[in-house]
């Protein structure tokens, strides 16, 4: 456990004054990024608007501090809005909470167990397609407020809100729309003109001023939510088993899409200034923040990377400049909050729209269609589907089995049992392309297995067909590195099968994970250890004497 100590502690061994006051001012730019996109990403998730800066505070303030990123800001994320939604309608807001502890306590075993590394095996394909299919859910369910519109349903499903778009466009309030296109414009344009103050706090500031003014028939969050400036309170949440089996699928992909969101967050962090993050340790404070922001009213948090970007550019080097974020945010939600409340639905939307966009990986999403093999692409578009149709626990799980189900696929194809050329065929053979061979005497027969022996390939092994007059039969196993039961088993098969013809099994250069596998079998003694050679040299030498 020694690796696992937060970069806070190892930050302030050698801090100065000079990289506080950087850290502060970093700190204080990403709270005013952090400020507006905390509102809307609670709206989209189905919560108070307090909530997600509950979320941002509580998550943002334990993630930096217990953090293995010195630089990564945490806070609620458009990764987890449609899966928030989709649990506080189905569970309610206790629901969410039990869920989210439980993704925390999964978080932290997955940290103390070294499972850091383990996130690059989820393909780049299965989140490239969520991913994409998040944006586009995020999308789709801002299009009512963008437009003003009156839904006569309140769906959960994307396709749902989909459909009563269509059903209600007849609400479209116009006003509503010119409002949404005004914090749109903002957001596109401000950031080519001036970078230090953030485009959507402009956005926000000019929207709500101009419905306040001119007294526009616009809803904004006051209209439809009651605004809190209180404290975050302790809240336990309810334990049940019902509900906790309930919750468990949703805490799971909560779990797995903080981790990787997170390491992603790291990884771009560390690319940008050149350090570099402990995985473990960022996972346990992932963990014991997505808990702490439940049991305090928030929701599900993560490493953000336009927010770390961000703190990382405005020269934020140490824990600390996340910490001043989540402070500051803190002192905004008692004395500012109510201010809130004037703030229009439309640029909220408006916000999200960009979001998703920033999101959505749209670059990387054609160039897989465009460049990547055909088993690539058709996870992606299975993932990104699954993502819009139905959620994202569905697209997961189903994009893994295809992918590991492909994968298996290409191993098997790439594994292959061949049989030795002979002396003896030589006149079938160009000249000059015998050079290598080796001599093999007359009752000896050599065959070769190449690639990974598993449960895909296993039946390749019964390829082995010996000719008549053959004694000895020579596996030539330097090209597998890996074996597992069932390929054994085809082994173990064809040994029977070579005992009752009264051939003997030569087994050459064989690894050390496939020798481990015989040898816990019994397989190695069954067969003999005087019939294992290191290199073929030796199998011949072994053949030539039986």
């Amino acid at each position: 456990m020694k690796d696992m100590v937060p970069q806070f502690f190892l930050s302030v061994k050698h801090y100065t004054k000079e990289q506080f006051i950087k850290d502060f001012i970093s700190g204080i730019i990403v709270a005013i990024i952090a400020l507006p996109l905390s509102i809307a990403l609670a709206l989209a998730s189905g919560v108070t608007p307090e909530q997600g800066l509950y979320t941002a505070i509580v998550a943002g303030f334990v993630i930096s501090f217990l953090g293995g990123s010195k630089v990564q800001i945490a806070g609620p994320t458009a990764a987890f809005a449609s899966i928030v939604a989709g649990i506080v309608i189905k569970n309610g807001m206790d629901g969410l909470a039990l869920a989210t502890v439980m993704a925390g306590i999964i978080l932290v075993l997955m940290g103390v167990l070294r499972l850091g590394s383990l996130i690059r095996f989820i393909p780049f394909t299965i989140t490239t397609g969520f991913t994409t299919g998040i944006a586009v859910t995020i999308l789709i369910g801002q299009i009512k407020d963008f437009l003003g519109l009156t839904f006569m349903e309140a769906p959960v499903e994307t396709m749902g809100k989909l459909k009563q778009v269509v059903l209600c466009f007849d609400t479209f309030n116009p006003m509503t729309f010119l409002v949404g296109v005004l914090a749109l414009g903002i957001l596109v344009v401000w950031p080519k003109f001036v970078k230090k103050v953030p485009a959507s706090l402009i956005a926000v500031v000019v929207t709500a001023f101009f419905v306040k003014v001119f007294e526009l028939p616009v809803n904004t969050i006051g209209d439809l939510y009651t605004i809190s400036p209180s404290l975050p309170a302790f809240h336990a949440p309810v334990f049940s088993f019902e509900l906790m089996r309930k919750v468990l699928p949703d805490a799971l992909t909560i779990a797995v899409l903080a981790a990787v969101e997170s390491l992603l967050s790291c990884v771009v962090a560390d690319g940008m200034t050149g350090g570099r993050h402990n995985s473990n340790m960022e996972l346990v404070a992932q963990g014991v923040g997505n808990t702490c922001s439940a049991l305090f009213g928030g929701i599900p948090a993560t490493g953000a990377i336009a927010r770390t970007a961000a703190n990382i550019k405005n020269g934020g080097r140490t824990p600390v400049s996340g910490m001043v974020h989540a402070g500051l945010l803190l002192l905004v939600l008692v004395f500012l909050m109510p201010f809130a409340a004037l703030i229009p639905m439309p640029a909220i939307a408006a916000i999200l729209f960009m979001v998703a966009y920033n999101m959505s990986e749209w670059r990387e999403f054609l160039s897989i269609l465009k460049t990547a093999p055909k088993s690539d692409w058709s996870v992606l578009l299975v993932t990104f589907i699954l993502t819009v149709a139905f959620d994202l626990v569905t697209a997961i799980g189903v994009g893994l089995v295809i992918a590991s189900l492909l994968f298996m696929k290409r191993m098997a194809d790439v594994a292959e049992v061949s049989g030795w050329r002979y002396l003896e065929d030589e006149k079938e053979i160009a000249d000059g392309d015998h050079v290598d061979l080796k001599p093999v005497p007359r009752h000896v027969s050599v065959f070769e297995i190449n690639g990974p022996m598993f449960f895909g390939a296993a039946d390749k092994i019964s390829k082995v067909v010996l000719e008549d007059g053959k004694r000895v039969l020579i596996l030539r196993m330097r090209s597998v590195p890996a074996m597992d039961s069932t390929a054994l088993k085809s082994l173990h098969k064809l040994y029977e099968n070579l005992k009752k013809k009264n051939v003997v099994l030569v087994l050459s250069h064989v690894n050390q994970q496939p020798m481990s596998i015989m040898e816990k079998a019994g397989f190695a003694d069954l067969v003999g250890r005087e019939n294992f050679a290191g290199n073929i040299d030796d199998a011949l030498l072994r053949a030539s004497g039986l």
